[in-house]
């Protein structure tokens, strides 16, 4: 079982990813395949060795793959950032996960908005 000190401190360090990352993402990749990307939640497991990063993608299903094709081939390059800037021995493995939930959130409220069209027309007739 994590201790109170583990998960505080794992959970500062997940903020401070967080914090790194976003600055690292808006201005030092070169890469042409990563387009406007945003971190959208960043979960790190209980060990440390990893962390989950989702992100969700401007742009359509195309381009969201190339930049998470392009994040996933500059993570050596994040990581050693993430190393020198935080001076951290050892960087968790990123685990780039592309974010869904804003393009399921606006299908689902299309949805709702037709169904409350069909229901007030039904109420008409």
């Amino acid at each position: 079982m994590e201790s109170r000190a583990q998960k505080y401190h794992r959970e500062r360090l997940a903020e401070a990813l967080r914090e790194e990352l976003s600055t690292i993402l808006a201005g030092e990749l070169a890469d042409p395949r990563i387009g406007l990307v945003t971190i959208t939640d960043l979960i790190m497991n209980e060990g440390g060795k990893s962390v989950r990063v989702f992100v969700s993608v401007a742009g359509d299903d195309k381009e969201a793959n190339e930049s998470i094709e392009g994040l996933r081939g500059a993570s050596g390059f994040i990581k050693h950032e993430l190393s020198e800037n935080l001076g951290l021995r050892h960087v968790p493995d990123l685990l780039w996960t592309l974010d869904r939930s804003e393009t399921v959130k606006g299908r689902i409220n299309e949805l709702l908005t037709r169904i409350d069209k069909r229901s007030k027309k039904a109420k008409e007739e």
